[in-house]
């Protein structure tokens, strides 16, 4: 669930047109493959922004694929090839505390598609709705329900996972409204926050049996979003990659030390010198007690490495926003150099 900022949604197919040919001249070679070019411009929509990052994420695909995090070049650009499975694929491009609105694009094999992501960084008079609707009896997805707000054209339709995303939804309490044939209508009051994203989690009852409709929401962070935490925790979690801890999880915890807390994962101790007076987090799989050859793990905070002392002697439980464990050399995510014993991610609020 799925960081981010986008405030509106844009569908869009577009083959070669404008710009088309400026595309076709950075193809990358993708064979019999779709090619997804993007180009990032400033709030104007005449100047391109070097150095933006672009997020990619293959929204209808035979198999769960990682959201592409790309920086553009010089020229505002990017071009991808798409996956083989794709059907269709959601980007939108940040850079800073701007970020533009979310495009929605159909995949068609061996077409080029070209979208443009213009910044906006004025005030934010909106908030964005994502989530999953299940069947409450039986856990499984309920595909093609009609998820809307009342008043408003706009009208997602859950994907073969359930999931689906409401941009551009203005603040304040909004009536959520489900339907799909088969199961009792749902309408339920859902507040929405200047700028953030809310979580909603829906289980729809079939028809007719009596019972009632099952909704939960969680209200996400607008700094954990700029910086990819959701992100990672959805395909983290899915993947088994990583343990990842909220504000929330860590007040229900209340734990005295952040450490004690992380060390109750598995696979992790915390290990003390003699006088205790310096404690560490050791990855237990590659360790053998407090030695020279134990396997201690690297710690960022606000992305920043931290060096040189005991994660304790950074933050305190209740500065924390998110937390992220990698356990493994290959199940740390590229915004982190890879470390042998594994690296903790803190972020404060």
């Amino acid at each position: 669930m799925t960081g981010r900022g986008p405030r509106a949604v844009l569908v869009a197919l577009l083959g070669f047109g404008a710009g088309a040919g400026d595309l076709a001249a950075q193809d990358p070679n993708c064979d019999d493959r779709a090619v997804l070019g993007a180009v990032v411009l400033d709030e104007s929509g005449a100047v391109p922004v070097p150095n933006a990052t672009v997020i990619v994420r293959w929204t209808d695909t035979e198999r769960v694929r990682r959201p592409v995090r790309e920086d553009v070049g010089s020229g505002g650009r990017l071009v991808l090839c798409a996956p083989r499975d794709a059907r269709q694929a959601t980007l939108w491009a940040e850079f800073g505390d701007a970020s533009s609105e979310e495009a929605v694009v159909v995949i068609v094999a061996g077409a080029s598609h070209e979208v443009e992501l213009t910044l906006r960084s004025g005030p934010v008079r909106t908030g964005r709705l994502i989530g999953e609707v299940w069947d409450a009896l039986t856990d499984d997805p309920v595909v093609a329900a009609a998820v809307s707000v009342p008043g408003r054209m706009e009208v997602a339709e859950t994907n073969r996972r359930g999931r689906f995303v409401l941009s551009g939804v203005p603040v304040g309490m909004q009536e959520l409204a489900v339907r799909h044939l088969g199961y009792a209508p749902l309408s339920h009051m859902v507040e929405i926050s200047r700028g953030l994203t809310t979580e909603v989690d829906i289980g729809l009852v079939p028809d007719p049996v009596e019972m009632e409709p099952l909704v939960a929401t969680a209200l996400r962070l607008r700094r954990l979003e700029v910086k990819g935490f959701y992100e990672r925790k959805y395909w983290g979690e899915l993947a088994g990659t990583g343990t990842f801890y909220t504000a929330d999880d860590v007040d229900r915890r209340r734990p005295v030390l952040i450490s004690h807390m992380i060390a109750d994962e598995s696979g992790i101790r915390l290990e003390c010198g003699l006088r205790r007076t310096t404690c560490r987090l050791v990855n237990t799989r590659l360790s053998s007690g407090f030695t020279p050859d134990a396997c201690p793990l690297s710690y960022y905070v606000d992305g920043m490495p931290a060096r040189g002392a005991a994660l304790d002697e950074f933050v305190k439980p209740v500065e924390i926003a998110g937390i992220e464990v990698y356990k493994g050399l290959a199940s740390g995510p590229a915004e982190f150099p890879a470390s042998r014993c594994g690296i903790i991610v803190v972020w404060t609020k």
